[in-house]
């Protein structure tokens, strides 16, 4: 399915910024965004990467500034934050998209590896979102958007770091939506199931075992009621949609974007197996 041409105009004179935004939903965001007309700060940890993104947005017109940084530290979020201030002259959306995926239960994770998770996953949105708000602050309001899972909702086996880190994901967007309603900034998590990443291509090689990754990735893609995995672009429009003025009366709350995941039932009846 093709999706319609985005508006060139609908986020003039509107900067954004995008955390892991060099990569997956996250780059695919950053460019809906600059297609939309926005001037986009990219930020990711491999600056390769983020040259790249930043090349691809100047390529077709539009306006970015790229952030090699580690968002999940103090002076990297405050990097991004200050790049759109002092590049675009203010912030008015900000998308965290950063994520990486560990596997293992409470057990068998290392301390390192749960705070891993919990740095990229999670507190990098806290120290991004606690400088970007007081830059919406003064341009009269904002929207922000937190890129979550259906796995913050329900859970599969042996991901524990993973599973809780996209709980609290949820949990932050409805703290941060109740109290910053009344400065006109809305807050709103997406909640993807499979969609197609280097994130997911790396666990379709990891858990392939005798298959190959392309087949694991199709076997996983036949557990969605719609038959196959989601694209990036498809996630980055619900964002680019929380992130507009059509989306005006919507604040904390979690869209479920899963293909059906979240609406079938494993019991499948006898008759029907």
């Amino acid at each position: 399915m093709r999706h319609p041409t985005p508006d060139p105009h609908e986020f003039a004179a509107r900067v954004a910024a995008v955390t892991g935004g060099s990569l997956g939903i996250g780059r695919a965001t950053a460019l809906r965004l600059a297609q939309g007309g926005a001037s986009v700060v990219v930020n990711g940890r491999r600056p390769e990467h983020v040259a790249e993104t930043v090349a691809a947005i100047r390529a077709a017109g539009g306006q970015a500034e790229g952030v090699p940084a580690d968002a999940g530290v103090a002076a990297g979020a405050a990097q991004v934050v200050q790049a759109a201030i002092d590049r675009f002259g203010g912030l008015d959306i900000l998308v965290c998209s950063a994520g990486i995926q560990r596997y293992g239960t409470v057990v068998d994770t290392p301390e390192e590896t749960w705070d891993e998770v919990m740095n990229v996953n999670l507190k990098s949105m806290y120290l991004v979102s606690r400088l970007a708000i007081p830059a919406m602050r003064e341009r009269g309001g904002g929207a922000i958007v937190l890129v979550s899972s259906v796995q913050g909702l329900a859970t599969q086996k042996t991901v524990a770091a993973y599973s809780t880190s996209k709980a609290a994901i949820n949990g932050l967007a409805r703290a941060m939506a109740v109290d910053h309603a009344g400065e006109g900034i809305r807050v709103n998590a997406v909640c993807p199931a499979s969609v197609e990443t280097p994130m997911l291509h790396g666990a379709a090689d990891l858990h392939k075992g005798e298959s190959t990754a392309e087949a694991t990735l199709a076997s996983w893609g036949g557990m969605h009621p719609l038959g196959r995995v989601g694209q990036p672009d498809e996630v980055a429009e619900l964002i680019a949609f929380l992130a507009s003025p059509r989306a005006g009366f919507i604040t904390g709350a979690e869209y479920k974007i899963d293909g059906g995941m979240m609406a079938e039932l494993g019991v499948v009846l006898p008759d029907l197996a």
